[in-house]
């Protein structure tokens, strides 16, 4: 192969990677259409020449076009798949509107949550069900502003964004992992219909609008889990005398047994065993365990801890799910 071969193959690949690497740049996708609604486009041509030895240059009248504007808009789903549990009023699933056009333009919000497909249709929470995230939290709070049709309608500049809310109540009597759908879809008040619509003098400053590729509206669809749980506790009673019998009589030990445990998709948060003491019977100590393991009675690091002017037995398990499997809590009393 010649050296002019070799370099004319390499030459190639070079334009082939720019070209590849261009076409990746144009095909991200993009925010706001371009150049703002009303901005002039203008333009002057000119003819040079001479005459009779003297340059002479000729200028045309401006073509001036002015931008129309584009109805865009974008509807993003912010919240994951919501954990939620039969009963719960207010729940509510985060949403973006972004306004993806080139002018100013305003949008109405409608919420949406009777959707074919799912497993239970949640109820939109009265007497309002859509919210403007006011304090920024990311979830429903006493600041955030209710969304009031035709009144706060948001306004938002080429790539402003607004957050916004939508809370459902969820129904009783729902299985666990059933899944619930809520929509919101934000529309353009100028305009929204077949894209390439033109809406004469409708645009910023009075220049034409033209409904986009998003046809001026936008919808976009969360979704509630109904995560349950099933929290049961068994307890047991074994007794063993002073003369390796089982009869309760006075210096006879009594074993207690706590088992809990949980099933369904959810958590129980911060669970604790307590158990007091019986009268006419005396605490064995240091006879605590969680699982098989010693506790200490003084309120220390470990989990487990004897109140004297109970008395009782308190016992920490935590945030506890279905995966932790049962909890085995037993301590000793002596009949007294």
């Amino acid at each position: 192969m010649t050296r002019q071969s070799v370099f004319a193959q390499r030459l190639a690949r070079v334009v082939s990677l720019t070209s590849l690497l261009a076409v990746l740049c144009f095909a991200q996708p993009a925010l706001a259409v371009g150049t703002l609604a009303g901005t002039d486009i203008s333009n002057t041509a000119s003819v040079s020449y001479t005459l009779n030895g003297a340059p002479i240059t000729e200028n045309s009248a401006p073509a001036v076009i002015t931008v129309a504007e584009i109805l865009d808009v974008d509807v993003t789903l912010q919240s994951p798949q919501l954990p939620v549990a039969p009963g719960d009023t207010n729940q509510a699933i985060v949403f973006t509107v972004t306004n993806t056009g080139n002018g100013t333009e305003t949008f109405s919000l409608a919420a949406l949550s009777t959707i074919a497909g799912d497993d239970f249709d949640p109820a939109l929470s009265t007497p309002d069900s859509i919210f403007f995230d006011t304090d920024g939290s990311g979830d429903l709070s006493p600041g955030d502003v209710p969304y009031v049709s035709g009144t706060n309608d948001p306004v938002l500049a080429p790539d402003a964004a607004v957050t916004v809310l939508v809370a459902n109540d969820i129904p009783a009597g729902l299985l666990d992992t059933n899944i619930g759908q809520t929509q919101l879809t934000a529309t353009s008040v100028t305009g929204s219909g077949v894209a390439g619509t033109v809406i004469a003098g409708a645009g910023d400053g009075g220049v034409d609008a033209m409904v986009g590729v998003t046809e001026g509206d936008a919808v976009d669809t969360g979704e509630y889990i109904i995560e349950t749980i099933n929290f049961t506790v068994a307890k047991t009673a074994a007794v063993i005398d002073q003369f390796g019998g089982t009869t309760p009589v006075p210096g006879a030990q009594i074993t207690y047994q706590i088992t809990t445990t949980v099933t369904g998709t959810g958590i129980a948060v911060g669970a604790v065993v307590n158990d007091p003491v019986p009268a006419n019977t005396t605490y064995l100590p240091e006879s605590m365990t969680l699982n098989g393991a010693v506790l200490s009675d003084a309120a220390d690091a470990d989990v487990g801890e004897f109140n004297a002017g109970g008395p009782s037995i308190a016992v920490a398990l935590g945030d506890l799910s279905a995966a932790d499997g049962p909890q085995v809590v037993e301590f000793i009393v002596v009949i007294d």
